[in-house]
Order: C-alpha cells, then structure tokens, then sequence
C-alpha cells in the first residue's frame, strides 16, 4: 500500500478549494486547507466536509503576500503528515477597476496576491517535494483566453500564471515534478456571485445561456479536473493549461 498522499490547498475556504479538500478527501488524500484569516467564509465548514466523506484535513491560515506566511503554510505539511505531494496554489481576489482609475497600489496588490502569490505556493512547495510531487494553478478565461473590461490587473495576473507554470514545468521536470494550470470559465463561486467586482447572481445566469453546455459550471468541476492533474493518471502531463469552460471558449459567435 502507499501512503497517502498529502496536498496543500490555498483559498480553501470556499468555492473551488473548499471542492478539492472535499474531492481529496474521498480519495484519501490528506489536505492541509489553506485560509486567509480575513476570509469571511468558514473553513471549518470545508473541515466539516472533508470529515463527512470520512477524510483527513487541517485548517491552516495563510496570507499569500507573505513568503514567511506560505512556507509555514507548506511546512505544515511536512509537520502534521510527514509529507508533501501536491500543491494547489487556488487563492485569488477580484477587483473591479477603470484604467483611469487603475492605480500603482490597485495593481500591485492584485498581482502580489494573484500572481506572485503562485510563485511563492509553488516555490514553497518544491523545495518540500520528493520526485512524483505535482503542482497545478488556478487561473482564469478573463487574461488566458479573454480580456475583461475594468479588469485588466486581474487579467494580466492570470495570464502570467500560464508562463510561470510553464516555467516551473521545465525547470522541476528533471526533479520528477509536474506543474500545471487549470483555466476556469463561468463557475459558480463566491468570487463570480460578487454583484460589485464581477458577474454578480443575475449576470452570472444570464451569462450560462450562452455556455453550449447550456450552465455555468460548479467548483466540483473544476476540483475534479485539478484531482486529475495532480494524479498518476496524469504523469505524463505537465507544463499544460486547461480550459474547464463547459465549451465558452470555441463556441463561434454570430
């Protein structure tokens, strides 16, 4: 038997890595849950999730901005399990902001979480990692594949993302390491439901009508895309982005 594997999951105290904790967990990979501590969604609801489906977590509170903040996080997973496989860098704000209004502070805070925020997960967690380690980021369609109007920090943050992990995959693919990317489309999330800084309840289902699949999409989904890049059934995949968009992104326009 092999040991169960161990991952950490930041911004999982919610949306898509509160689904991957879950997702993890009837697997029996064990999950070090990252949350920000300024969070307003309850982490230990994803603990209590996890713990239904009969799995193994700890809630562990972590600030992104920090390089001492996200190795103690990281660490936690060596300390608690006596192990680290898979890193899941997942956390991310959304902020709505005009060019004009687009300042020097609006945008480095943006990329210090969205952006260097992955550099510092990924980097926490290869120097933790033995050989068959995986690493996968969350990034988005708004940047990788679209541009968003009002939000171009977010989309650059996210569309350095999809270098940085082709990066990372080069550079760690000797160590037997993978790195990956998901992009999300439309995905029901506390994130998209944010009437102020993005689609908002109304905009979000109006938007589903023009998804092929015919709805937005769910963080189980994308959860269970990230399980798979993060598994053995992936080991020959890495330095690659996938869309999770239930077909937005090649659906011709009239």
């Amino acid at each position: 038997m092999l040991e169960p594997r161990v991952a950490i999951i930041t911004g999982a105290a919610s949306g898509i890595g509160r689904a991957l904790a879950v997702h993890y967990a009837g697997a029996g990979v064990r999950s070090i849950v990252g949350t920000f501590p300024g969070d307003p969604h309850d982490p230990q609801e994803t603990l209590r999730l996890v713990h239904a489906v009969g799995g193994q977590a700890v809630v562990h509170e972590v600030d992104v901005r920090s390089t001492a903040s996200v190795d103690a996080f990281a660490q936690r997973a060596v300390d608690e399990y006596g192990r680290l496989d898979y890193a899941v860098a997942n956390a991310g704000i959304l902020r709505n902001s005009s060019l004009a209004e687009m300042t020097d502070t609006r945008w480095t805070d943006m990329l210090d979480v969205d952006l260097t925020g992955v550099l510092r997960t990924l980097r926490a967690g290869a120097v933790r990692m033995t050989e068959g380690g995986a690493m996968v980021a969350v990034s988005s369609i708004a940047g990788a594949v679209y541009g968003w109007e009002g939000h171009a920090h977010y989309a650059a943050a996210k569309a350095g993302v999809l270098g940085l992990i082709r990066s990372v995959a080069v550079e760690l693919g000797p160590r037997g390491i993978r790195a990956n990317a998901v992009i999300p489309g439309l995905i029901e999330t506390p994130q998209s439901l944010d009437p102020v800084n993005s689609l908002g309840p109304d905009g979000l289902a109006r938007a589903g009508n023009d998804i092929p699949w015919g709805r937005v999409g769910t963080p189980a989904e994308v959860a269970s895309v990230i399980a798979f890049l993060t598994s053995s059934q992936a080991g020959y995949v890495t330095g690659q982005s996938l869309i999770v968009d239930g077909g937005l992104t090649v659906k011709m326009r009239a």
